[in-house]
């Protein structure tokens, strides 16, 4: 799950936790570039049972940079943080690249340059033995913007493929959000997928909608799911995706959850 305040405390995905009854197996947290593994956040994870998984945002940093390698440097000491931390993470990069929102995206840096600049990212970790990294290509549902595949860095530069999608609408399902997505990936790789950021609005139907989300995941043997606990305001994208508060879709969270492992 991810919350505000992270990785700054720990104190948020705990107050997650007690709310639905169970503990994360996967903590979300966003990085930037010139900041340093949150090592403190990481352990306390660890011993929580949870896996920290970092989303690394290069806002402000041109990737045909990063592509070229004048970023190493800074990319191979946040490596060698995340190696002498020596539990499992899991690092994403530039991610939803296959839409337009973010500078690092589709229509502002081309397929080619964007895949250099993750090979270079991969390539730089693995140069200084950071092996404990599962590598999380995470792209957004959407089907009307970038080619998906056109994104993709090869086998060999990923473990595992992330999907970020959320019931908005009071048409959606696991089906229209998520399967048609999974088909177009399953096309060029069948590595293991994992709802890298997920909620269900207000707007959507929250509580009624949790046992088809949830269900979705069991169904299609996905890694799971990761909760994005966040009140937002400002139309269909950004609603209050929180469970508490809402006692329906707690109630309806807890009782889904069941189902996994």
């Amino acid at each position: 799950m991810y919350a505000k305040g992270v990785p700054h405390s720990y104190r948020p995905i705990e107050q997650f936790s007690a709310a639905v009854g169970k503990q994360p197996g996967i903590v979300l947290f966003y990085s930037g570039f010139g900041e340093h593994f949150p090592v403190g956040f990481a352990q306390q994870a660890h011993a929580h049972g949870a896996v920290p998984l970092d989303q690394i945002q290069p806002t402000g940093i041109s990737i045909a940079q990063i592509a070229a390698g004048r970023y190493d440097a800074y990319l191979k000491s946040y490596a060698d943080e995340v190696r002498d931390y020596q539990h499992r993470v899991i690092i994403g990069f530039a991610h939803e690249m296959n839409g337009s929102w973010y500078p690092w995206g589709w229509t502002h840096v081309s397929q080619g340059t964007w895949v250099r600049a993750w090979r270079r990212v991969v390539t730089d970790f693995r140069s200084q033995h950071a092996n404990n990294v599962t590598w999380l290509w995470t792209i957004s549902r959407v089907l009307n913007q970038g080619p998906v595949r056109s994104f993709w860095p090869g086998a060999s530069y990923v473990n595992w493929v992330g999907i970020d999608g959320y019931y908005s609408e009071a048409q959606d399902t696991f089906s229209n959000v998520f399967v048609r997505i999974m088909k177009v990936v399953h096309q060029f790789t069948h590595d293991p997928i994992l709802i890298s950021e997920s909620a269900i609005g207000q707007r959507a139907g929250q509580a009624r909608k949790i046992p088809n989300l949830l269900a979705g995941v069991v169904q299609y043997h996905l890694r799971g799911l990761v909760w994005f606990d966040v009140a937002q305001h400002g139309g269909l994208s950004k609603q209050d995706w929180r469970l508490e508060g809402h006692p329906s879709a707690l109630a309806a969270f807890r009782q889904a959850d069941r189902g996994f492992a």
